[in-house]
């Protein structure tokens, strides 16, 4: 039975910030729209490769890997390098900073969680307003593995002093919320991509349409006695 957890840990990228501007980005390199959608799916299948083979490389060079490989190799280094800025801009999603001060406010400590770059992921913090309630930025470089491997999960845990299930991952992704089931984690996933949650991976602990419906449901389980 899940708890009521004393730490978040929030995705980032499409569960805080919208991957939107990125789709202008790719059109105005001469791409189709729907560009956006195949380059994300290659760059996650191009992670998980490498995680369920022990590899890694950082977020940037799986991206710029990723874009070249599913445009057929038609965009230069300087277009491939101006698309890839753009995640230094993302704009967050309307329910984040109520989510995420409705945790704060309630006591619970919030840590970000992502797959992308510590230094991306401050900026987009601070550009967000949310710096000064975020404990912490944990990312894969820590630990150079990829989510959905267990090793990333442990490590919120371990950073953040407490056992694993006192840590509640928050996600859009099932399959990182099922990544942190593996590992022992509470979960709550955001129907935000889907409708409905794929019944391949294991059920999240709390579902929600927004954000601050999954903080909610989180912070109405039973406190550990």
């Amino acid at each position: 039975m899940a708890h009521r957890p004393l730490v978040i840990a929030f995705d980032v990228i499409e569960t805080m910030f919208s991957l939107e501007p990125m789709r202008q980005r790719l059109v105005d390199a001469g791409l189709p729209s729907h560009s956006l959608e195949l380059w994300f799916s290659t760059l996650l299948r191009d992670a998980f490769a490498l995680a369920a083979t022990g590899g890694y490389r950082p977020f940037s060079d799986i991206a710029a890997s990723a874009l070249r490989s599913s445009t057929d190799s038609t965009l230069d280094d300087p277009t491939i390098r101006d698309i890839l800025a753009g995640f230094a801009g993302l704009d967050p999603h309307h329910d984040v900073v109520d989510a995420v001060h409705l945790a704060h406010d309630a006591g619970l400590r919030v840590v970000t969680l992502t797959n992308g770059s510590a230094r991306n992921t401050t900026s987009l913090l601070q550009r967000a307003g949310l710096d000064s309630t975020i404990e912490q930025v944990l990312t894969v470089d820590d630990v150079q593995r990829w989510k959905p491997a267990p090793d990333i999960y442990r490590h919120a845990a371990a950073s953040t002093g407490v056992r694993a299930e006192q840590v509640a991952l928050v996600a859009a992704h099932a399959w990182d919320t099922h990544g942190a089931h593996q590992a022992g984690l509470t979960t709550g996933w955001v129907a935000r991509l889907e409708d409905r949650f794929p019944a391949v991976f294991a059920p999240p602990d709390v579902i929600g349409n927004d954000l601050v419906e999954v903080v909610q449901g989180l912070l109405d389980l039973p406190e550990q006695g």
